[in-house]
């Protein structure tokens, strides 16, 4: 049977319970297998739960001491209940200068002493009883949150001003550095909110006019990889030359920003492109467009297109591949049967075949296919050829070579660009 006999607010703050007349001091820390927390227990004396009562430093101190244990423990595994017992009287019962010392040599959680309002300063001196001083009985995680983030940063030699510290408040990345970014004004020091949004205007204008589409290459909401580098690389230099002082880890935040951003702003607007590249240009009376497509992978899966359904001919076929498109899945072809001719794409290669039909098939006879092969600059590449195709068919894809015929000779310049 088990009875509580002490327990402060706090419920995570280990109690103490007596079970069939033994006082144990019983604390959650961890999960089992079933992501359930675990609970361990270790026996105490009557003078451990005097102190326990009386001196929530000590309290704490204690706790942040067996944590490393129950870590040991892992899953399945159980409490050193020995180790546990042998840290009782060192932490509650001995002078603050031994308990120093202690803490000085053993494994010991600093976030649940920050948590709980312990003085940094004390700790990084390893005055963690003087720390304690002031410990409240309701932690705050965050603050917990941001001296990790601190000493993360200080372990790489970064060392944040109060303008870096603000721009990552400003995105939400002070915390953790994998948070997507996103503009929260009302975390800065409103003292500081005029250089941050002097900071964001710089990176606002050297990213004005850039944009970030997806490469349904790899999936449908992929981004495209070289735009995201070339719109990063604009932004940070900007923002340094601007800002001399920022650190790293700010550029970098103010950056990720303006590629995120500009990254959603090119999805809104995708749609809106692709009817451009499919529609009416001017002096285009419309008889070259596509009527009916026909397109195909590498894993002979088709998909048909015709003109006048609900999407356009470009939107429709990058849809396909954003679904289609895998390591394993990489040639993607686009075909109009009427005309006799098509476009394939072979992303694994950075290259592309325009096919036209010089003599169709006949009376048993194979067909006979004029195949040209160009090398394609990336996604905006791809994006070109098939929307040139889409307008004027093969004879449209001439400005877009130079295409050759000689299979060796193509392969040679295949070779020299990736050698550049």
């Amino acid at each position: 049977m088990r009875d509580t006999v002490f327990t402060r607010r706090s419920g995570w703050i280990p109690n103490v319970v007596s079970e069939d007349g033994v006082l144990k001091l019983m604390l959650g820390a961890g999960a089992d297998a079933n992501h359930e927390p675990r609970t361990f227990t270790f026996p105490i004396t009557e003078a451990h739960l005097a102190v326990i009562r009386e001196d929530l430093a000590r309290h704490l101190l204690l706790w942040s001491a067996v944590l490393p244990l129950c870590d040991d423990a892992g899953t399945r595994g159980a409490l050193d209940e020995g180790a546990a017992v042998a840290l009782l009287d060192p932490v509650l019962l001995s002078p603050p200068a031994d308990v120093d010392a202690l803490f000085g040599g053993i494994r010991w959680d600093r976030s649940r002493l920050v948590a709980h309002g312990a003085r940094i300063e004390l700790l990084d001196r390893g005055q963690v009883c003087a720390a304690m001083q002031a410990a409240t009985e309701t932690p705050d995680q965050q603050r917990a949150q941001k001296d990790h983030a601190d000493r993360r940063r200080a372990r790489r030699g970064t060392v944040l001003g109060p303008l870096d510290a603000a721009l990552l408040h400003y995105t939400g990345r002070y915390l953790h550095g994998a948070t997507v970014p996103k503009r929260l004004p009302d975390a800065v020091d409103p003292a500081l909110l005029p250089q941050v949004m002097r900071v964001i205007a710089t990176a606002e204008q050297a990213s004005a006019g850039m944009r970030i589409g997806t490469d349904p290459r790899r999936g449908k909401r992929a981004t495209d990889k070289r735009a995201w580098k070339r719109t990063e690389t604009a932004v940070e230099e900007a923002v340094r030359r601007a800002h001399p002082g920022l650190v790293d880890d700010a550029v970098r935040t103010v950056s990720f920003l303006m590629c995120v951003e500009t990254a959603e702003r090119s999805r809104r607007t995708a749609a809106q492109d692709d009817e451009e590249a499919g529609g009416d240009r001017p002096g285009d009376d419309g008889s070259a467009r596509k009527t009916a497509l026909s397109f195909t992978d590498d894993k002979d899966v088709e998909r048909k297109w015709r003109r006048g359904g609900p999407r356009t001919a470009t939107a429709d076929f990058w849809d396909f591949v954003g679904e289609r498109s895998a390591g394993d899945n990489e040639v993607f072809t686009i075909e109009d049967e009427a005309m006799g001719e098509g476009i394939q794409l072979h992303f694994y290669a950075d290259s592309a075949a325009r096919i036209t039909t010089v003599r169709p098939g006949t009376g048993g006879s194979e067909p006979e296919y004029l195949v040209e092969y160009g090398l394609v600059d990336g996604i905006d590449g791809y994006r070109a050829l098939v929307s040139a195709f889409v307008l004027g068919g093969c004879a449209a894809l001439g400005p877009h070579g130079p295409w050759m015929r000689d299979v060796d000779e193509f392969e040679r310049e295949r070779r020299r660009r990736r050698a550049r």
